[in-house]
Parts: C-alpha cells; sequence; structure tokens
C-alpha cells in the first residue's frame, strides 16, 4: 500500500522519466523545426560561402531550412557571442572561425566567450590555407631570402596585415620570433586595402588567403613566395611550405561547427556525422575547392583540441611579441 509521500514520490519519477523519454524523441527526430547558423561575418566577405554551403548540405540532409544568420560587428565577437548565449537545443549553431574562437580570445582577454568551455563542439570543416605573396618588384624570391633581406636592413621591410590581432598579422610575429628578422607590421582595416598596398608596392609583403591573393598573383603584380599552411596545397604544388624551412611554422585559418555549450549529445553526433559526410562528397569538395578551402573533418573530440592548442600556441606569440590587447 502506499503512503501519499510515496505515491507522490512514484508520481514525481514517472513525470521526470516521461519528460526523459519525451526529450529523447525529440532528438531522435531532429530537426523537426529550421535551424539558424550564425556566421560572424557579413555577407559577401570570404566566411560566407562556406557557412552557405555548409548549410544547404544540412538542409538537404536533414530536411530543414537552415537560414543563414550574418551577424558581423567587434573582430567576430558579436557573432561568437550570440553562438555562445544562444539556447542549448540544437536549433542555434555557430560557423565558427579560428579569428574568432582562438586569435582573438588570445590577444584580448576580455572577449565575453570561452573557445572550450562556451560551446559544444560538433566538428571541423575546412583549412583556409595563407600564401606569403610580395610585391611583383621585391627582389626575393623565397621565404628565406625576405628572411635575409629583413636582417640586412632591419626596420625596412613592411608587412601588411587585415588589422592587429587578425591570424594573418600573428603569422607576421611568428615568423619574427622564429627567424628574428626585424619586419615591420603595417595593419589596414581588412584583407582588401592590405592587398592593395602590395600590389601598388608600398608594402613588401603579406600573409593572405587563396581566393582573394590569387588573382594578383595570376596577373603578375605579386609573387607567391610560400605557404603558410602546414604542407603544401594542391593550387600551388610547387610552393614550398614555410614549415619545410622553419618546423612547426604554421598560419592559416579554419572554419568549423559548433552550438551552445549542453547542446544534447545526440543532436552533435547527428550534426557531426553529417559533416564529415560532407568532406568526402565529391561534389561539395569540388565547391570547397574552388574556393581555396581544404576540406577537413574531425571528430568534436579534435575540433576542442584544436582550439585548446591552438590558444596556448598563439597565446606565446603575442606574450613574446608583447601585443597583447588592453
Amino acid at each position: 500500500m502506499f503512503t501519499p509521500t510515496s505515491a507522490t514520490r512514484l508520481a514525481c519519477a514517472a513525470a521526470a522519466l516521461g519528460c526523459a523519454l519525451a526529450a529523447c524523441a525529440a532528438e531522435s527526430d531532429y530537426p523537426h523545426r529550421p535551424v539558424r547558423l550564425i556566421v560572424p561575418y557579413p555577407p559577401g566577405g570570404g566566411t560566407d560561402p562556406p557557412a552557405r554551403l555548409i548549410g544547404a548540405w544540412l538542409a538537404d540532409r536533414m530536411g530543414q531550412t537552415v537560414v543563414v544568420d550574418n551577424r558581423p560587428g567587434a573582430g567576430a565577437v558579436v557573432g561568437h557571442s550570440l553562438g555562445a548565449q544562444a539556447a542549448a537545443d540544437g536549433y542555434t549553431l555557430l560557423f565558427g572561425t579560428s579569428g574568432g574562437l582562438v586569435v582573438g580570445p588570445a590577444y584580448n582577454a576580455k572577449v565575453p566567450y570561452d573557445g572550450i568551455k562556451s560551446y559544444a563542439h560538433v566538428g571541423l570543416l575546412t583549412d583556409a590555407p595563407y600564401l606569403l605573396i610580395v610585391h611583383a618588384a621585391t627582389p626575393v624570391k623565397s621565404v628565406q631570402e625576405l628572411v635575409a633581406l629583413a636582417k640586412a636592413q632591419p626596420g625596412k621591410i613592411l608587412l601588411g596585415s587585415p588589422g592587429m590581432g587578425t591570424p594573418n598579422h600573428l603569422g607576421i610575429e611568428l615568423l619574427k620570433s622564429m627567424t628574428k628578422a626585424e619586419f615591420v607590421h603595417v595593419p589596414y582595416k581588412g584583407g582588401g586595402p592590405a592587398l592593395l598596398d602590395v600590389v601598388s608596392g608600398r608594402t613588401h609583403a603579406l600573409f593572405g588567403g587563396v581566393t582573394y591573393t590569387g588573382p594578383a598573383i595570376a596577373s603578375g603584380k605579386a609573387r607567391a613566395l610560400a605557404v603558410g599552411h602546414t604542407e603544401r596545397i594542391r593550387w600551388y604544388p610547387d610552393l614550398p611550405a614555410i614549415a619545410e624551412w622553419l618546423p612547426g611554422f604554421n598560419v592559416s585559418t579554419w572554419y568549423g561547427i559548433l552550438a551552445p555549450a549542453g547542446t544534447p549529445a545526440p543532436v552533435v553526433t547527428k550534426l557531426n556525422a553529417e559533416i564529415r559526410n560532407a568532406v568526402v562528397n565529391a561534389g561539395f569538395v569540388k565547391q570547397l575547392d574552388a574556393l581555396g578551402l581544404v576540406p577537413t573533418g574531425s571528430t568534436p573530440e579534435q575540433l576542442r583540441e584544436r582550439i585548446r592548442n591552438e590558444l596556448a600556441r598563439w597565446s606565446k606569440v603575442i606574450d613574446e611579441a608583447g601585443i597583447r590587447s588592453q
């Protein structure tokens, strides 16, 4: 015979079990309504096309609309913050970047999110290799020669970047640290103005993405010296990676999918499987290839560890260079 207290406890337990089963059912048929994909950069920028590609892929594979929501501002802090603060139900995802998740927090400790703790890491999508390019009239044909020129003319060789604290800028600081060459960093308000000054000869060199530096190289207005990525890339197979000369050198950016911390594991698992299917699909890979992106893929744990490792690496570079934002 149940007492009122035991009956109440049984009813509560049954209700809790019912809620748990309902939650499991909701997760098993995820998604059953449109999904928002936050992109922390403006429409039309370099980040927008791959975000829309993976959004379209997920929509097609999962049978629900994926709405791309561009939320630029404060060096990608606005969008990454919104991604961290959203409801952890799988219906808000973040198109995260190394600039927003690693470089920004390493450079400025005041960002209102943590690249490790604030997110459920879904999976890596692509790497976006950088090229080290120089103005066509710069009398060097290799990174070694560029470094030698900087050492022969300390404080006179100008390397541009899209701005302070960008991955491009930290590539310059890493090159300075590993070679002890006295390059001068010239920050701009975006990659376009930085590239324009290399092409016009007002600065000597730049770390930039394959897609937007490619036309300048093809036209002969700039010359590629090396790849900042860890290995050679298919678009320029004869171009050496800087790491071939400086082991451990790596400057590139990457894109991945994240969700707010606490997002149910079955949802993360389903999304991760779809991303990993995408990066081995010939049609999807061809579209990434046209954007100068390397399909990568990862487990959630591998993405989390990549963020953790890169935070440590870039924090060290920033501290050594004395450039941390106040």
